[in-house]
């Protein structure tokens, strides 16, 4: 236990995003296992496959070094298309493959800050840019096309639309060159969800603006748009009849006067149907009551698919669920695809449009597996059934499907799937020292807060544990909060590193505790939208006290050295659970945390909470920065500065408060890195500090 001296100096440990070697208490060798060893497995990600062709490919990261992979039918043998061997923190983003798939493109590195920065985490001197790649699959070799993101393949292959400075432009495939100086076309607002008609000769575009939105169609030929229904209302995430004629979208409300962003807000949502030739829109679906949508337009990719079999397929969240369900494009009833009382998540269509696979965790709720059923109706037929952790799949046909799977002991990669067969993996697997013998299973742990609420988590006991041990613990807080953590390895990039410095926690002793507070996702729309959270009256801070509770009654965990850690909303509740008792919380280490609801955040007002300027009181209230005065308990920050989630100065604002309090405070400082830190040094680094941090504050 740290001493009352020890938290009456503080220490500032500026380290630079390169610095990986930290003192440690204990070094490699005198370990069952390292960090690295088990946070450097390969991680794949962005799988995607040609729309006529059997051809996938996906993005692959291993200690920092990223690249692009593909594989075919019949024997899906992985190929690299392209290679960044450096931990420069540019991330490689947007893959998709040509209809034919003869062709992969993809988006490297970030796009800007508020401030017009893209961002740079390596400092590099020249500086960072975000630009567009193309790989031919004939040759493996990729190259550069030009500055810009969010690259669009035409149905022929041979050109390629780039988004540059809120413009569009058109680029041959072959010589990278492009087909015109001038933009493809110019509109006011901001141009998003850019998509070829099928037969390559029309552009499908949605332009947002301050009140409203709107769904265009560019003809190319002759140089004209034709706006699609337009009125007062935020249409979104526009699709493309199979034959090109008709285009469906989703209709949400308008913005009223002096309405803020919110990002847990839910809405109600119809689904419109346009002719793409007269703008001509009619409504085919309407939600039933006020809180359908919300979470599906903002958290996944494709909400709104139109199939061959000529019905669109659509998330809503009307009966309290996540659920997915179908409806004909010339209207009528909405037919429920998957099942009621748990969450759908990823999907996709087959090629001839019957049938819809798709992740979700019913009768699993901390898992995820893969099931199909006919896009017309029908019972779901499981794909995969165990203890997996199994996303984002990518339907080949209705039994053949690529997707992502990981395990409590075995990180996400690629795998494959066909009838009479056993998965086969096809990404890269871990090197020979991953510990995954080492590891242990996390056990479920089901908590009830003091005001009922019903919390899941997932419980960590170090494998040597015996129950007359008084270890240490640790809570572990997810960001979001529309997050979930799981009972193996996250298919998120972030949250996967979580997991696994969880499992190195344990390995060292630690009785950890990953805990679901309110607010996340996985279990039902009321529970993300309970009453009074976040920064209108922090009930979820009730959960963390709950998971307090949890760790106190287990018989091997010592009362006195119980630490929390956390990252975004989860170092908002470290630090609240610092400064609100410290009586309970010995130490703390907080990841680029919210500390204070009631800053601005640049230009976005009400910090994307729909805060209003007569709720500031409140706001400030439920953040940590109100209990300040309590805070007793030592604290490690860990924040880049080029932060675009959680300004720096939440954290300079408190260090500098706590140090005028006298209360003991250490600072790992990231220049140049963002908030999910782009850099394997900076996860290294910042893993390694948190060992040592709580080893020196709960140990010796």
């Amino acid at each position: 236990m740290p001493t009352r001296r020890m938290q009456s100096r503080f220490t500032s440990l500026f380290v630079f995003a390169a610095a990986t070697a930290l003192s440690l208490a204990c070094v490699k060798g005198a370990l069952a296992y390292d960090i690295d060893d088990v946070l450097s497995a390969p991680y794949a990600e962005s799988l995607v496959r040609a729309q006529n062709a059997d051809r996938i490919a996906w993005i692959e990261t291993a200690r920092g070094a990223r690249s692009v992979w593909t594989a075919a039918a019949p024997d899906f043998e992985p190929q690299q298309l392209a290679n960044f061997p450096n931990d420069d923190g540019r991330p490689l983003s947007q893959l998709s493959l040509s209809s034919d798939g003869k062709y992969a493109v993809f988006t490297r590195g970030g796009s800007k800050n508020w401030n017009g920065e893209h961002p740079n985490p390596d400092s590099d001197p020249d500086g960072a840019t975000q630009t567009v790649w193309i790989a031919p699959i004939s040759t493996k070799q990729a190259r550069m096309i030009a500055d810009g993101a969010n690259p669009k393949l035409s149905p022929s292959g041979e050109t390629v639309l780039i988004q540059r400075d809120g413009e569009v432009y058109e680029y041959l495939t072959r010589s990278r060159k492009l087909k015109s100086d001038d933009p493809l076309f110019t509109v006011r607002g901001a141009v998003q969800n850019i998509e070829w008609s099928p037969d390559g000769e029309k552009i499908l575009f949605v332009s947002v603006r301050e009140s409203h939105s709107l769904v265009g169609v560019f003809d190319i030929e002759a140089r004209q748009i034709r706006w699609m229904g337009p009125s007062v209302y935020r249409d979104m995430h526009a699709v493309w009849s199979p034959d090109g004629r008709e285009v469906a979208f989703l209709r949400r409300p308008g913005r009223l006067n002096g309405e803020r962003p919110h990002l847990m807000t839910a809405w109600p949502f119809s689904i419109m149907v346009a002719d793409a030739a007269t703008g001509d829109a009619r409504e085919v679906w309407r939600s039933p009551g006020e809180m359908a949508g919300g979470l599906a337009q903002r958290y996944f990719p494709e909400p709104l698919r139109w199939t061959a079999t000529g019905v669109l397929v659509f998330y809503s969240e009307h009966d309290g669920f996540m659920r997915l369900y179908s409806v004909p494009a010339a209207g009528g009833d909405a037919v429920a695809l998957t099942p009621a009382n748990c969450e759908a998540e990823d999907t996709d269509i087959t090629p001839d449009g019957a049938a819809l696979i798709y992740s979700h965790n019913c009768g699993d709720v901390d898992r995820r597996r893969l099931a199909v059923v006919a896009t017309d109706g029908g019972e779901p037929t499981a794909l995969t059934q165990g203890d997996g952790i199994e996303t984002s799949p990518v339907a080949l046909s209705a039994e053949r499907v690529a997707y992502r799977a990981g395990g409590a002991t075995a990180p996400t990669r690629i795998a494959y799937l066909a009838p009479g067969q056993t998965p086969s993996f096809i990404s890269s697997a871990p090197d020979a020292d991953f510990p995954a013998a080492e590891l242990v299973i996390p056990q479920q742990a089901i908590l009830q807060a003091s005001d009922g609420v019903t919390v899941h988590g997932q419980l960590f006991a170090p494998p040597d544990l015996s129950e007359n041990d008084k270890r240490p613990a640790l809570l572990y807080l997810h960001g979001g909060p529309i997050r979930q953590m799981l009972l193996g390895w996250h298919y998120r990039g972030y949250y996967a590193n979580a997991y696994a410095m969880n499992q190195y926690l344990a390995s060292q002793g630690y009785v950890v505790l990953a805990v679901n507070f309110r607010a996340g996702i996985g279990y039902g729309r009321d529970f993300r939208l309970v009453p009074d959270h976040g920064p209108r009256g922090a009930s979820e801070y009730k959960d963390v006290l709950a998971a307090a509770d949890y760790l106190k009654s287990l018989s091997y965990v010592d009362d006195e050295r119980i630490g929390l850690w956390g990252g975004s909303y989860g170092g908002l509740l470290t630090a609240q659970g610092l400064a609100r008792n410290s009586d309970i919380f010995a130490a703390g280490v907080d990841l680029h945390g919210v500390h204070d609801w009631s800053l601005d955040f640049p230009n976005v007002p009400g910090r994307y909470w729909g805060l209003t300027p007569d709720e500031m009181e409140l706001a400030r209230k439920s953040s940590p920065i109100a209990d300040i005065d309590g805070w007793r308990s030592p604290v490690l920050f860990i924040h880049g500065d080029d932060d675009r989630n959680v300004v720096f100065w939440e954290t300079t604002d408190l260090a500098m408060r706590l140090d005028q309090r006298g209360v003991h405070w250490e600072a790992l400082v990231l220049p140049d890195e963002v908030h999910g830190f782009y850099r394997y040094a900076s996860w290294l680094a910042t893993f390694r500090a948190t060992a040592d941090f709580f080893d020196r504050m709960l140990k010796e």
